[in-house]
Formats: structure tokens, sequence, C-alpha cells
């Protein structure tokens, strides 16, 4: 980004995951302290970086009850579940002297106040990390479909999509080993072939408002940093040659 330039404001996305670590646990102290490493990176190089964060190290609600009224309820417990991954992450921001806040889909007193668009980008445009939990509050959507609808309230550039692969691949690359990985995608070819890689209503939001998405390994160092300034990492769906 230039001298000058206007900072790029993206929407990051983070699967619970990315705080279990590789061992069985729901928090693992390394796997935290690396995401707010990264994101502190991302920060300094001038992204204004908002982040809507899962619950899936704790409760995954579609996967713990599928069907009835019990998933209802479940998916409730889901978003609670995202509100416990934001506050260990601020609390390590917090720990390394990053200016961070906090916001829900509703109110948990006193530790979250509710979503305000305004708010949010007055805090990212003063350097804050802006922290989004709860979803979008609401029962069988998920949290992809979070951050695209947060994405194009706070008036984003770019959604990310932190995943443990290295982008959009025709297959799955974990199981099948011939998998072609794209370096761009069409909305519309993600949809027509179902591919695995976002929740296919926040695919289809993120088109309606051509807001593209750039899907990529968080696990690499550095990795968010560059996505978040535009850097060609991972795969692009829609968009420009920069992503805006």
């Amino acid at each position: 980004m230039g001298q000058g330039a206007k900072p790029r404001r993206v929407l990051l996305k983070l699967s619970g995951d990315v705080f279990a670590g590789t061992e069985a646990a729901v928090f693992d102290a390394d796997a935290v302290g690396f995401i707010a490493d990264e994101l502190s990176e991302a920060g300094r190089a001038g992204a204004q970086i908002a982040v809507v964060v899962g619950g899936g190290n704790i409760m995954r609600g579609g996967r713990f009850c599928p069907q009835g009224q019990g998933r209802i309820r479940a998916d409730y417990a889901g978003m609670l579940a995202t509100v416990i991954n934001t506050l260990v992450l601020r609390d390590r921001l917090e720990e390394m002297k990053v200016p961070v806040v906090h916001y829900g889909a509703f109110a948990v007193p006193p530790m979250v106040s509710i979503i305000r668009p305004d708010r949010c980008v007055a805090d990212l445009e003063g350097g804050k990390i802006v922290l989004l939990a709860g979803g979008t509050g609401n029962p069988l959507f998920t949290t992809d479909t979070a951050a695209a609808l947060r994405a194009c309230e706070l008036g984003a550039d770019l959604v990310l999509k932190a995943t443990r692969v290295d982008g959009v691949y025709s297959d799955d690359p974990e199981t099948n080993l011939e998998a072609e990985l794209f370096e761009r995608i069409s909305y519309e070819e993600v949809l027509e072939r179902k591919l695995a890689v976002m929740d296919l209503t926040a695919i289809s939001l993120c088109m309606a408002h051509g807001l593209p998405v750039r899907v990529f390994n968080y696990a690499v160092e550095g990795n968010i940093r560059r996505a978040a300034l535009g850097e060609p990492v991972g795969t692009l769906i829609g968009g420009g040659e920069d992503g805006r």
C-alpha cells in the first residue's frame, strides 16, 4: 500500500477451530497467540480489520443436532460459543497492547455490547481491531453468512476466509491429491459446483453485493497480513485483480 493510500478495510472470518491447535483441546495457548500476532501484524501494516469468529472448537450446532427443535437451541449455544472465543482472543490482544474492541449480535452485559455498524466503522478508522461475535444472531445461519453480512454493513473491500488449505480446490485436497488449486474463480462457478469452501448463502450474498472473497491458508506466517493488504495469496472469488 503506497504512502497516503486509503487503508484497506477487510472482514476476516476465522473458524473456532483455529484456536484449538492440533491437539484435542478447546483452546491452545500457542494457537491463540499465533492468531493474535498475525492480526497485530496486519493492523500495524495499515489494514482496517474486523473479525467474525466461529465457535466450532466449543459447539457446532448443525453437527450436534442437525434437525428438529433441538437444532435451534444448539445453534443458540453455538452463538454463545463464539462469544467465548472472542473474549479469549480479545484478552490476548489486550495483553499485547493491541487496540481492540468487541461487539456481538446480541449484548452480553457487561462483557459484550451489541453491534452498531457506525460504531464499528469509527473504531476501524481509529485503528482498532473489531471482533464480532454471535453470528447473525439468528439460528440456521452460519458464521460464514454472518461474515458476508457484516462485511456489507461495514463497507469492507474484501472478505477473507481463513482455512487450513491454500485456497479453493476442484476437490478436497486432503483426500484427493489430484485436486486443482484455483488462483481465481467466479461466484457462479463456486455455486454451480457447490465447492465446499464457504457457505453457499454467504457466497450468494457476496455476489449480490459485488464483494470479493479471498480464501487462503491462515497457518502460513504472514498470510493474514498479505491477504489483508491485497497480495495474491490463496484464491480470489469474484472481484478485480487485487480483490477490490
